[in-house]
């Protein structure tokens, strides 16, 4: 199997609903595998390097992630209260459709199970539901904005 046809099956592949593809043909082993990332991995005696049809934005990540820290480091003395964080990476949503009002607003009282948002993990909506009750002090992220595993999501003064 050449490169090109190689190329052929990534392309084929990333244009239709298959996730996984694998090919044996005597020593040569190609295993072509879709997921977020989408590398590509060719092993074979003659090429054992892998290939990524599209890389991850790495240097894109890195500056918004130095500058939270301080950003949260600066916003502690001035607001204090319970943070509610993110327990998955996902996608966070203020409320359970664009057309309908956010689940709170800063100053809502809420009770313990309360939902405050909601986060998408791979087409799945999860419901984050608060841990105390108490008053919406700060929403901390923006709607449909992604956000970390344990990223404070809402700051809640305790009732």
């Amino acid at each position: 199997m050449n490169l090109k046809e190689i190329q052929q099956l990534v392309k084929l592949i990333s244009t239709s609903n298959v996730d996984v593809l694998e090919i044996e043909q005597g020593d040569f082993h190609l295993k072509i595998k879709r997921n977020d990332v989408k590398q590509t991995v060719v092993s074979a005696p003659a090429m054992a390097q892998p290939m990524v049809s599209a890389p991850a934005p790495a240097p894109a990540a890195a500056p918004v992630a130095e500058a939270k820290p301080e950003k949260a480091a600066a916003s502690e003395p001035e607001a204090q209260g319970v943070q509610i964080k993110s327990p998955m990476i996902g996608t966070f949503y203020r409320s359970s459709s664009p057309d309908k009002p956010p689940f709170v607003n800063v100053g809502d009282e809420v009770k313990v199970g309360d939902t405050l948002c909601i986060v998408e993990a791979m087409k799945l909506f999860n419901e984050i539901e608060s841990e105390v009750a108490g008053r919406i002090v700060k929403v901390l992220v923006d709607d449909a904005s992604p956000v970390e595993y344990d990223q404070p999501l809402f700051l809640i003064e305790p009732a």
